[in-house]
């Protein structure tokens, strides 16, 4: 089912739910999925907690009323991986919905339905549609019931995505194949360059084999993705790299076809609160990169001159590798 974004795709799913529900979700998330948990759905008597899900241990959480699972995986933006097998494995157990957002992913490189998730959401702003130019979002399911209470919901608060939208969105997924095969190798490349920057004092990309769910990744998904994670020496040395960038951009948004920028602590993750961020290790140092389809020696070496700009503006001090 389409709906007019992302967001609205998730609303629409919680909408599912009642007064007095339970939900275990991530404590990694899309900064726009914590704000509807965390200022508008608890008005409405639900009830959330928080914990790393990628840990596998859900058991400790469980509450009579607890109804379903909600993560990301990989998640946003510090791409903990979890085995969607085993935790669906849990979910059916005690009777609970397991949803995925799969949004990083996207179908062509993870299915979460196969590995035994209930529903799945999208922002189609992102990947499917893949050139920043619409917005929309998606809710996938199995079960012929859910599908139907969701038509019903999108239908009564007017929600379903625009017809020219659709169209955009049909467009981009006809592409969808060949920019995730071209931006997760681009993904890849940077990954171990950043790896040997004497700048970038940490990497986060499950295609690194030390990524904690670099094996899991393997199993249940054809791909990496295209996003990354990664910290500098400084918080002025991050800002130096937003100011300066001109080869990609230094915006909100991710998966489409040119390389993005984020600083995920004043944008995507603004409301999130400071003692999750500190817990999460969401700091002033950490970026995060949406890998476009350029060429991939031409993405290195804008790396190498904004972080030689920065080094220079900042004063900033090699680390030993």
């Amino acid at each position: 089912m389409a709906f007019s974004s992302g967001m609205a795709a998730i609303s629409a799913v919680f909408d599912l739910f009642g007064q007095g529900d339970h939900f275990i979700v991530d404590e990694d998330l899309y900064g726009g999925s914590v704000r509807l948990f965390e200022q508008l759905a608890q008005r409405c008597g639900m009830e959330f907690t928080t914990i790393d899900i990628s840990t596998g241990d859900i058991a400790p959480y469980l509450r009579a009323n607890t109804k379903a699972v909600y993560l990301e995986t990989p998640t946003n933006p510090m791409m903990h991986v979890t085995d969607l097998k085993k935790l669906s494995a849990i979910t059916k157990a005690h009777g609970l919905l397991l949803i995925v957002d799969n949004t990083f992913l996207s179908p062509y490189f993870q299915n979460p339905l196969d590995l035994g998730a209930d529903i799945v959401v999208h922002s189609g702003t992102k990947f499917l549609a893949g050139h920043h130019d619409t917005i929309g979002g998606f809710a996938v399911v199995k079960d012929a019931g859910l599908a139907e209470k969701l038509r019903t919901i999108s239908k009564s608060v007017g929600s379903a995505l625009a017809p020219f939208d659709c169209w955009l969105v049909i467009r981009g997924i006809r592409t969808l194949a060949v920019r995730m095969d071209r931006a997760a190798q681009n993904a890849q490349a940077i990954a171990a360059y950043l790896q040997k920057s004497p700048y970038v004092t940490r990497v986060i990309y499950p295609g690194l084999p030390d990524h904690p769910g670099h094996k899991i990744m393997q199993e249940q998904a054809r791909g990496y993705g295209a996003m990354i994670s990664f910290e500098v020496v400084s918080a002025a040395f991050a800002r130096s790299i937003l100011e300066n960038v001109e080869l990609f951009y230094f915006a909100e948004s991710l998966g489409g076809t040119e390389t993005l920028i984020t600083y995920p602590i004043t944008q995507t993750h603004a409301d999130v609160p400071k003692t999750l961020l500190e817990k999460n290790g969401i700091n002033d140092r950490l970026l995060r990169l949406s890998v476009g389809i350029e060429g991939e020696r031409d993405l290195i070496d804008e790396f190498e001159r904004v972080f030689a700009l920065a080094a220079m503006k900042t004063g900033a001090e090699k680390i030993q590798k």
